[in-house]
């Protein structure tokens, strides 16, 4: 056999190697938001930095927040620390934070407000920090460990720019697509443009997997997710395949119930992470089919903790244990959240046998 006839060599890292299809015998472990203020660690660089943004934008402390985790924890996997609303602010949206009230941006709703962007090739200068955190990590995370990159879905980061701020239903984005669907349409093209080059970008400075947050699919329904949350979701894949053959993708659907079923084989993600709103039985016989999945245990557990949290993991991980899975939360954990809840959480991932 020739040198370029050899098959490839099997990934050796964990997470790839169930992004791959692997069953393992102990299911690879991250979690969502885990570089954040539940961690003392976290407010400190957090206080140093000033403020949310300026955290984001400063490589060096962006690189050291998303390590932190790492060395308290040694979790399979970092996830860069940024945000899904960089993304708008480069494309020209007023970005700030509202400390105790979350993000708010400058809002489009009209063609006019749509025009005032910029194109999806001008984010890079503003963006450019966050690829440089991304090189710092790819150097600094321990050899073991897998570096992830992501970005807000279309529809997800669409819902912010057009309400300016988190809404309970995504009511001003469901109305700009119903009323001025032209603008809305534009709109879509245009962020999933810029996530595209954005990830791409992530993947050639370091990154090993993408992840592909959608937050607010669940607010989709029937024909309106399909093609808003689903198509999206394939046409970002696609052309990041197209470009990076060999970098799996993780996509998340939040809330998407019965959606979940056959989205990865219609988008073509190596994984759908899946939220806790969904059995874990369920979703292994409906989702886990098709592939690797991740999560999915509730994000309460990491605040009250006990046995509960034990058999809650144990759950999770005996229903996906017949083929390829992460385990992950199935949302993010939050500020008022225990430590020691996640190190007993991972215990009993590592710990756990049938």
């Amino acid at each position: 056999m020739t040198a370029a006839a050899k098959p490839a060599q099997a990934p050796q890292k964990t997470i790839l190697r169930a992004l791959a299809g692997e069953t393992l015998p102990t299911p690879p472990i991250w979690m969502m938001r885990q570089a954040g203020r539940y961690l003392p660690e976290y407010r400190a660089t957090r206080a140093q930095a000033g403020d949310f943004l300026s955290l984001c934008y400063n490589p060096e402390l962006a690189a050291e927040v998303t390590l932190q985790p790492i060395r308290r924890y040694g979790f399979d996997a970092a996830i860069l620390f940024a945000d899904i609303l960089l993304v708008p602010q480069a494309l020209g949206a007023d970005l700030w934070f509202v400390t105790g009230e979350g993000p708010r941006l400058s809002t489009i709703t009209d063609q006019s407000g749509f025009d005032a962007l910029k194109p999806a090739s001008a984010i890079h200068d503003t963006l450019a920090p966050i690829y440089e955190t991304v090189k710092i990590l790819s150097r600094e995370l321990p050899a073991e460990t897998t570096l992830i990159g992501f970005a807000g879905a279309p529809w997800t980061v669409a819902t912010y720019m057009i309400a300016g701020r988190g809404t309970p239903d995504q009511g001003p984005a469901h109305a700009l697509r119903e009323g001025a669907p032209e603008v809305f349409d534009a709109l879509m093209a245009r962020i999933t443009e810029a996530t595209i080059d954005y990830l791409s970008m992530q993947i050639e400075a370091g990154a090993e997997v993408v992840k592909v947050f959608d937050s607010w699919a669940g607010s989709l329904k029937g024909e309106a997710f399909q093609r808003y949350a689903l198509e999206p979701a394939r046409e970002i894949i696609t052309a990041l395949k197209a470009r990076h053959p060999d970098i799996p993708v993780i996509a998340f659907p939040r809330e998407a119930g019965d959606g979940y079923i056959g989205f990865a084989k219609a988008t073509g993600a190596d994984c759908v992470a899946i939220d806790n709103s969904v059995a874990p039985e369920w979703a292994a016989e409906h989702v886990q089919v098709d592939g690797c999945v991740q999560g999915n245990l509730a994000s309460s557990h990491m605040v009250t903790g006990g046995q509960a949290l034990v058999e809650a993991t144990e759950r999770v991980v005996r229903a996906f244990s017949d083929g390829p899975h992460i385990f992950n939360l199935g949302h993010g954990i939050t500020p008022d959240a225990d430590p020691e809840n996640v190190a007993l959480m991972i215990e009993a991932v590592r710990n756990f046998r049938a």
